[in-house]
């Protein structure tokens, strides 16, 4: 990377234990602005904390948080909802909200206090609802769609809040193969408008779609480097243990099972 890519998001140091369970040890990663960068690592290797430490959401107990170097915890709340949009893992949100409501959501860091939606927010609620193609269920209730549909919407209130920074803890859960592509679109036209993404994801083929890649194990990072790279692809494998390869198949990344000569996975 260009030593003069300025980092949106900087973690130094961290360290977060949930109870008496260390779940971040000593981290360390850099979030170039107007990239997408993707976490990924084996189960329980505290991918989801510092992706809620980033956020703001979970306090680390050591350490800190650095946005354009800022301190996230110094910036105010209303400045960093507003630059800061957030999608969490299975995010609760009352089934009784009408779909258009919701998406709505995403737009109160931007209102003034007791003031209604503005025209820009009707504006971006449209546009939102429209990119995840959930526009036709907009007067629908939550909790009258399916999992896929649901994810979705929740995405669409993530847009809508028009951030600066978005980050995503599994935001392919649910959807199906054709959305997950439409997901990587809109990714890519994020990061086109100059908007920087940070995405925790299982599948590790996505993954490396991304421009950059942050490999973590047990607490903390291992790797971090160009999704391109030669030595990107080994350094997962190996945290996987070998169980998964990476090939290039008509210029994307693909990752198949790494089955051994003995006919075990």
């Amino acid at each position: 990377m260009n030593t003069s890519t300025r980092m949106a998001l900087r973690a130094q140091g961290l360290h977060v234990s949930l109870g008496r369970r260390p779940v971040l040890q000593d981290v360390n990663a850099t979030f170039a602005a107007g990239r997408w960068t993707s976490i990924v690592g084996p189960n329980g290797a505290g991918k989801s904390s510092l992706l809620k430490v980033l956020a703001g959401v979970l306090p680390a107990a050591q350490g800190q948080v650095f946005w354009f170097d800022q301190p996230v915890q110094a910036m105010h709340r209303r400045a960093r909802a507003q630059q800061l949009a957030w999608l969490g893992q299975s995010e609760a949100a009352s089934d009784d909200v009408r779909v258009w409501d919701v998406v709505m959501l995403g737009r109160l860091p931007h209102q003034d206090w007791l003031a209604g939606p503005s025209a820009q927010d009707h504006a971006e609620v449209m546009r939102a609802l429209h990119a995840t193609q959930s526009w036709d269920w907009r007067e629908r209730r939550l909790g009258a769609l399916s999992g896929g549909e649901r994810q979705r919407v929740l995405l669409a209130r993530a847009l809508a809040v028009q951030a600066q920074v978005l980050l995503m803890d599994e935001p392919l859960a649910n959807l199906d193969p054709p959305y997950q592509v439409d997901w990587l679109q809109q990714m890519r036209a994020l990061v086109a408008e100059g908007k920087t993404v940070v995405s925790v994801l299982h599948e590790i083929g996505m993954a490396l779609q991304a421009d950059e890649l942050v490999l973590m194990q047990a607490g903390r990072v291992v790797f971090q480097g160009a999704c391109a790279q030669a030595a990107t692809h080994r350094a997962v494998e190996a945290v996987f243990e070998h169980r998964i390869a990476i090939h290039a198949v008509a210029q994307q990344w693909v990752v198949v099972p790494h089955i051994s000569s003995q006919g075990a996975v």
